[in-house]
């Protein structure tokens, strides 16, 4: 699968319900510092919807993205490897993160959804959210990650 780039019209009702919850939870960000707000749902194969938002600290390195709190999150469930699929939203600016209108997640965060494919032995597909919210960036994690490390 090759990144496309898709309108909102065109995604499935799951695809539709996983973006919306990761915008849904924007609001739950704590981002006091750098004022970017990311939300990140997981799709699991049951057809249920997890959800993640980024969590600052001011040394900025002991951050946890939108992305990591939720599979770490599902891990705790014990939920990690009914993972499906990943959406990933966000507002604000964040200079380090200015890299087009779509916001994909960052190289820890394409290392640890690849943990999770290597887990379900699925390439996971990333839906990264417009800045403008009218349309979709889909990639599989083996796209935004090719030489991930692995077993």
């Amino acid at each position: 699968m090759t990144p496309i780039e898709l309108p909102l019209s065109a995604l499935t009702d799951d695809e539709r319900a996983l973006v919306a919850a990761a915008q849904a939870v924007l609001p739950n960000a704590y981002a006091p510092y750098s004022h970017f707000h990311v939300g990140a749902a997981l799709l699991f194969s049951d057809g249920t919807i997890h959800r993640g938002a980024n969590f600052e600290n001011v040394s900025y390195g002991l951050s946890l993205c939108a992305e990591t709190v939720a599979l770490a999150s599902a891990n705790a469930a014990g939920r990690l490897k009914d993972v499906t699929m990943i959406a990933v939203a966000a507002e604000g600016e964040l200079e380090a993160a200015v890299t087009g209108e779509f916001i994909p997640p960052c190289g820890r965060c394409r290392q640890i959804i690849a943990e999770v494919a290597n887990l379900t032995g699925l390439d996971i597909p990333v839906l990264m959210l417009a800045r403008s919210g009218d349309r979709i960036r889909r990639a599989t994690i083996s796209e935004l990650l090719p030489l991930a490390f692995g077993k």
